[in-house]
């Protein structure tokens, strides 16, 4: 009987082919979007949230501790402002802390952050247990000269190389002007860390004082450094100072000192939970998202019923003929809901395809955005659920036509010549 239901269902599917290739494809593309919406969430929080950026806490200006974070780590937003070098200094004595480093931002090549910073970037950093390395050849900018290291995404997109040479561009954004007398030679290129760092061009924090154009305003007068002169350190700056803590108890001090008794400066610790607020905030878009990927799996449940709905009364010569072959009742019902089944199940199958293919696609341009690698084979466990969902969904759809198809009279359909 098995094969029987099996064959008719499969006579089935050939003969209506068109509308069942037009179904599965409509359930394809609403299991991919639910697969994609609920994975996207799931990794991007895990990325953001519960990634290792290598640092612990940021300092900058006060302000907001999400625009510090996105600033400072991620390198999308705008700086809040600057504190004074002293601030740096004092941190980087600290007891409670354990790494300082400074960074200087303000202009961009390509679209690119240039980021002014100090050699303990590159000798003292360290992300999950391992230092930062250089593709063959390369080296640490001098910090007395104009050199740059460039993130591996930033060499791959601008083509630059170790012992090129590039023109930085003021401001943030590539449309600004040229530093005419400011050419700067590539020293290094670092091997992929898949993170933000990969967007960055690295230079001397020196560099960025003495950019033409720059002005310091340490003393809350405008200071321009003279090429000839060393820089007072009360003139000094920086926009950030990415901090490493000896423990969490050190994060609770030090923000206690720098919230209560600092007007001009802000603690963003943790870095975790920053970004966590932010996923919080934004969590609605998530739901309403994952809400119209769940209306559109109805959707194609919908479709799967009419498909086969509609095809009840040009079907019901055939099922009486089954009937008056000897095929039970069960059997006609069974084949109706196989068939919604088999629909479901391949549209179903063919979404876990699709979705391979929208997370690549989003995962690429996440990194492409924010320098932060997805890992696209690690796919939560709930993701699954989407398919098997579809395949359920799809088989209920078929109840109401395979009622009909089971209620079909013998005599009056035969009769009739259908």
């Amino acid at each position: 009987m098995i094969g029987v239901v099996i064959m008719l269902i499969a006579r089935s599917l050939r003969t209506h082919r068109l509308s069942s290739a037009i179904t599965a494809v409509a359930t394809a593309l609403a299991t991919g979007l639910v697969m994609t919406v609920f994975s996207i969430e799931s990794q991007s929080r895990r990325a953001f949230v519960g990634g290792d950026v290598g640092f612990d806490a940021v300092l900058g200006a006060r302000g907001s501790p999400l625009q510090l974070v996105m600033n400072a780590v991620y390198h999308l937003d705008t700086s809040p402002g600057n504190i004074p070098w002293s601030l740096y200094e004092q941190m980087k004595a600290d007891p409670r802390v354990s790494l300082a480093i400074p960074y200087a931002v303000g202009d961009n090549y390509a679209g690119f952050r240039i980021v002014g910073t100090t050699s303990d970037l590159f000798e003292r950093f360290t992300r999950n247990g391992r230092s930062l390395s250089f593709e063959a050849g390369g080296r640490a900018f001098d910090a007395a000269r104009r050199e740059a290291v460039l993130g591996s995404m930033v060499a791959d997109r601008t083509r630059l190389a170790t012992g090129a040479t590039f023109l930085p561009i003021h401001g943030t954004s590539h449309e600004g002007h040229e530093h005419e007398h400011d050419e700067y030679t590539v020293v290094g290129v670092l091997a992929p860390t898949n993170t933000p760092m990969d967007r960055v061009i690295w230079i001397p924090i020196e560099g960025i004082y003495r950019m033409e154009g720059h002005v310091l305003h340490g003393t809350g007068q405008p200071f321009v450094a003279d090429p000839a002169s060393d820089i007072p350190t009360e003139h000094r700056e920086v926009s950030a100072v990415m901090l490493k803590l000896r423990g969490p108890e050190s994060g609770l001090a030090l923000r206690e000192i720098i919230q209560r008794r600092r007007s001009d400066a802000t603690l963003a610790w943790p870095i975790a939970a920053v970004m966590g607020d932010l996923f919080d905030k934004l969590g609605w878009m998530s739901r309403v998202l994952l809400s119209v990927a769940y209306l559109v799996m109805l959707v194609a449940a919908a479709a799967i019923l009419a498909a086969l709905y509609n095809t009840m009364n040009e079907r019901r010569r055939e099922f009486a003929i089954l009937r008056a072959l000897g095929a039970r009742r069960g059997a006609i019902f069974a084949v109706v809901i196989g068939e919604a089944a088999a629909i479901a199940g391949c549209g179903a199958f063919i979404g876990v395809a699709l979705y391979g293919g929208l997370i690549t696609a989003v995962a690429a341009v996440i990194r492409e955005q924010t320098g932060v690698m997805l890992n696209v084979l690690a796919a939560p466990p709930g993701v699954w659920w989407a398919p098997l969902l579809m395949a359920a969904l799809g088989a209920l759809a078929g109840v109401l036509p395979a009622i009909r198809a089971y209620s079909v009279e013998v005599a009056e359909n035969l009769g009739h010549g259908g």
